[in-house]
């Protein structure tokens, strides 16, 4: 959890940890919070609360990353982990390229062994035109795999784990809520049964079976309604 002084606090993937220990986000400019963070100047103060929540379980084999807009974050810092996989396919997807955020970064590191990435975007600005969810199947028709890794929009990992139902392959998805406390108090977060922030943010596949009655479909407002998605 991320404090802007004066702002307010909002909850942000780790993208990444360097030599001397200091933990990298990155931060999309969305809304009030993140603008006063862009804004801000080096040497200024921010709040950290955490790390809260559970993590991507790390598996050997054959790995494919389904990642979409600012998800592909923590995909990328789990690629960067995965120096024991067979076979490693990278899907990204967002509305344009300028959106395909560590485009250039992911080309050097899965230029290397067994790894390809597949770009789309729904502009046709970059890679396949459409969604990246449709060469998801034609990719999952040409080979198989032992785990796919997802991040992004609620409802194209909706789609993800039907696909992955489909083909009989395990997922683990992170999901992203409004998350207000970041400990499981507030109940701003829940889906199903679950409290993002304390249970999740990464669910496995029996997991997201149990919830599928909200995921995809319903998130909850600032007053703790339920909202579609």
């Amino acid at each position: 959890m991320l404090w802007i002084p004066g702002t307010d606090e909002i909850p942000l993937s780790i993208l990444g940890v360097k030599d001397n220990n200091s933990v990298q986000v990155a931060v999309r400019n969305v809304g009030s919070a993140t603008l006063a963070l862009h804004k801000m100047k080096v040497g200024e103060t921010i709040g950290v609360r955490g790390p809260f929540g559970n993590s991507f379980t790390i598996v050997q084999g054959r790995i494919l990353m389904v990642g979409g807009g600012t998800g592909i974050g923590p995909l990328f810092f789990l690629t960067k982990a995965m120096n024991k996989a067979t076979r490693l396919v990278f899907l990204m997807g967002a509305k344009t390229k300028d959106e395909l955020i560590f485009l250039n970064e992911l080309n050097v590191i899965l230029a290397k062994g067994k790894s390809k990435l597949i770009s789309t975007t729904e502009d046709g600005t970059c890679g396949i035109t459409g969604l990246c969810t449709e060469p998801l199947e034609r990719t999952l028709a040409k080979e198989g795999f032992d785990m796919i890794y997802s991040c992004g929009p609620e409802g194209m990992l909706q789609k993800v784990f039907q696909i992955a139902e489909k083909n009989g392959i395990r997922m683990e998805a992170s999901l992203e809520r409004l998350m207000r406390c970041g400990i499981g108090l507030c109940g701003s977060c829940v889906i199903g049964k679950y409290r993002v922030c304390a249970d999740g943010p990464v669910f496995t596949s029996e997991r997201l079976r149990e919830i599928t009655g909200e995921f995809g479909v319903t998130k909850r407002d600032f007053n703790g309604k339920k909202i579609p998605i």
